[in-house]
């Protein structure tokens, strides 16, 4: 870590001229349990990363903004004055988003240099653009030496991401990357922004993240597909229940009652939100009474609805969550993130760890061409501050 923390001081210098004054990070998140469901309404179980995005930061005496990425090697400049009008950009949209959203909000802002640093695999489902985001915010104010809260700056980041970005993301990506807590998992309401911090401990087993190293092609306009699809599920539900204000608040026997009155696709896709609901629930209370076998088997049935059912899953997810259950020492695994490529998670025997990556990475690669990454991870505190 040091020869990596001294590579980005010098890069820093060698892109903006003089050493940073700050330096902040934001994690990128697994959800154990609870997949497309935080836009409605539901409650998620996410934790946040020791895989996160570092931005180093200095105040230029300017009115404007500049952005480096040290992985892409690119660079945008962010005039304070036309902060609206970077929408376009392919690298900076989303640290002008939210640039944006704290000027709107009344955040005061001051030109700086931000140089990024991350450790989040792009396009993998860890949430790389939350870290990004609540890194941005809080380096932002930190720069301006303006007081805020986490909880807001998760707010406005996700206000970026879906007015200035134009991605309909729910909430539980930046809460979990600002308000994560070192091995605690944050079981999350997405509707009332309730929360509370679950220990994180899993006995004899690990948690293994995996990357499929697929590229992301169809998230964006698939994940606005199915919350016009849940969307048109709770309109027809509501007509049975007028008293419902999300699906989340259908009950697994309150949709037996009810299913009738929706058809084909829209069925499939409420029937997943509403029984990944009630699933949230059992495994926190797994978690609770460290019953990890329960967990794992909950971790399987949300993989097997997020493919049969809401149809995110992709051959890619799919191929690794199944040869991953195939293992011996594997309780259960599933995809996280939006899906169509990303990651999934699987709760392996310690003893069997090294045999099931090596194993893993045989199977997936002979049945999809690609080579799976694997992540050695650790439940972290989500927001770091330091001045250097």
């Amino acid at each position: 870590m040091e020869d990596l923390e001294k590579k980005r001081l010098e890069g820093f210098e060698r892109v903006f001229g003089a050493p940073p004054t700050l330096r902040v990070s934001a994690a990128g998140r697994i959800n154990l349990i609870g997949e497309h469901v935080d836009y409605c309404g539901g409650k998620v179980f996410p934790a946040s990363l020791n895989l996160c995005c570092t931005v180093y930061a200095r105040p230029n005496g300017t009115g404007i903004v500049n952005v480096y990425a040290d992985d892409l090697d690119e660079n945008a400049k962010l005039e304070i004055g036309k902060i609206a009008d970077y929408k376009h950009l392919k690298w900076g949209r989303y640290q002008a988003g939210v640039a944006y959203v704290l000027a709107q909000a009344g955040y005061p802002l001051v030109g700086c240099d931000l140089y990024y640093s991350c450790t989040v695999p792009f396009g993998s489902g860890l949430s790389s653009s939350a870290a990004i985001e609540v890194a941005t915010a809080v380096a932002l104010n930190e720069i301006a030496g303006t007081p805020y809260n986490l909880k807001e700056m998760a707010l406005l980041s996700q206000k970026a991401e879906n007015e200035y970005c134009g991605v309909s993301c729910g909430i539980m990506d930046q809460f979990a990357s600002a308000m994560g807590k070192k091995d605690r998992a944050i079981l999350l309401d997405c509707k009332t922004l309730d929360y509370e911090y679950v220990p994180f401990a899993l006995g004899d087993c690990e948690l293994i993240v995996a990357n499929c190293n697929k590229p992301h092609s169809l998230v964006e306009s698939k994940y606005n597909e199915r919350r016009a699809e849940t969307d048109a599920a709770l309109a027809k539900l509501r007509e049975v229940y007028p008293q419902i204000t999300c699906l989340a608040e259908v009950t697994p026997a309150m949709f037996e009652e009810a299913k009738g009155v929706l058809e084909g696709k829209i069925r499939d896709r409420a029937e997943h939100v509403v029984y990944e609901c009630a699933r949230v629930g059992e495994a926190a209370e797994a978690m609770r009474a460290g019953d990890v076998e329960k967990l794992a088997a909950l971790i399987n049935a949300s993989h097997d609805s997020l493919s049969k059912l809401y149809e995110v899953t992709g051959r890619e997810p799919d191929a690794l969550a199944y040869a991953a259950r195939r293992q011996p020492g594997c309780l259960g695994s599933r995809m996280i993130g939006a899906g169509f490529g990303g990651c999934t998670i699987s709760i392996v025997k310690k003893e069997c760890a090294a045999a099931f990556k090596a194993q893993v990475g045989i199977e997936y690669q002979r049945e999809t061409g690609y080579a799976a990454s694997f992540y050695d991870t650790s439940i972290e505190d989500g927001v770091t501050v330091r001045r250097l």
